[in-house]
């Protein structure tokens, strides 16, 4: 049978669950579990997406994502293709280990979306060390909310759901905890096995559309890092090199290219190439001083 078109809709947040097949675990060691984080880290920063709960249990993943106008099937792609690389080679195994492509729901209001972070933070619950302490739970992100762990990769983004809980003179945080802790609702507990599809969701939120000009970004790297648009276009040239990872991950990033796209953009190279490209600027800008805030000034930009 054919499969079911994907939900999707630009301005949507969504849950979505990874589950390994049946006979091996998605994760077997809390180095693979940190290593998925960092994963998801790198897709985040890649597409400038945001993360706003996720749990990484032994065969299954929940997250919630809001796609801010990416794509999420190429992110969710990239995200697990690299992680099953790393995990067949260090357990020297072929073949697929996630049981089919992801399950996704659009989260369709703001009642569903705290709801379901709820039952998300509670699955700890089913670890016989972790009952009546989920909070303490290190591969999921209440420890983060609660402020028990330092958000060191700023993975998470706490305020959309913390605004639900603002009362005059009370802690969202406390509020947000209790309300976690007395959490039952056998109907998103449903949802969550993705039984039915979702609606679009509606968000008051901005949301950054992945329609950008190659054009529109040449211009914007030619004042920031005095890079022409020859320069870009310039193969094997090492003196740009940095300039063109950073033009390739924004192609991929804002105009919502695929590696195949970039190839022809910037000069018929390989799509492995392009990969590295992009894999570097990501690198650049999170690591370079003059570059950091780059994309953050190129979002205010498009959505001025």
């Amino acid at each position: 049978m054919p499969r079911t078109a994907r939900q999707k809709s630009p301005g949507a947040m969504y849950h979505v669950m990874c589950r390994s097949i049946s006979e091996v675990d998605l994760f077997r060691s809390d180095e693979d579990k940190e290593m998925y984080i960092r994963k998801l880290k790198h897709y985040k920063d890649k597409f400038a997406i945001r993360i706003h709960a996720y749990c990484l249990m032994d065969n299954h993943a929940h997250i919630i994502i809001e796609a801010n106008g990416a794509d999420i099937s190429k992110v969710l792609h990239g995200l697990n293709h690299r992680y099953a690389i790393y995990y067949n080679k260090k357990y020297d195994r072929h073949g697929h280990l996630f049981q089919g492509r992801f399950k996704s729901k659009i989260i369709n209001n703001n009642g569903y979306f705290v709801r379901l972070s709820a039952y998300i933070h509670n699955n700890p619950h089913s670890i016989e060390q972790y009952e009546g302490c989920i909070e303490k739970y290190k591969y999921s992100s209440l420890g983060l909310y609660l402020g028990l762990r330092r958000d060191k990769m700023e993975l998470i983004e706490k305020g959309y759901l913390l605004s639900m809980f603002r009362r005059k003179g009370a802690s969202p945080v406390k509020m947000y905890m209790e309300y976690v802790k007395s959490y039952t609702d056998d109907k998103i507990s449903a949802d969550a096995e993705f039984r039915d599809e979702g609606t679009d969701y509606v968000s008051e939120r901005r949301t950054l559309f992945r329609n950008c000009t190659i054009e529109s970004i040449s211009e914007f790297l030619k004042e920031k890092i005095r890079a022409t648009k020859a320069d870009l276009l310039l193969k094997g040239s090492k003196k740009t090199v940095e300039q063109r990872a950073i033009f390739a991950l924004f192609l991929k990033c804002f105009c919502n290219y695929r590696n195949k796209d970039i190839c022809v953009a910037i000069g018929n190279i390989s799509q492995s190439r392009v990969s590295m490209l992009c894999d570097q600027g990501l690198e650049l800008i999170r690591g370079r001083k003059e570059y950091q805030m780059l994309m953050s000034e190129f979002i205010s930009v498009c959505m001025a």
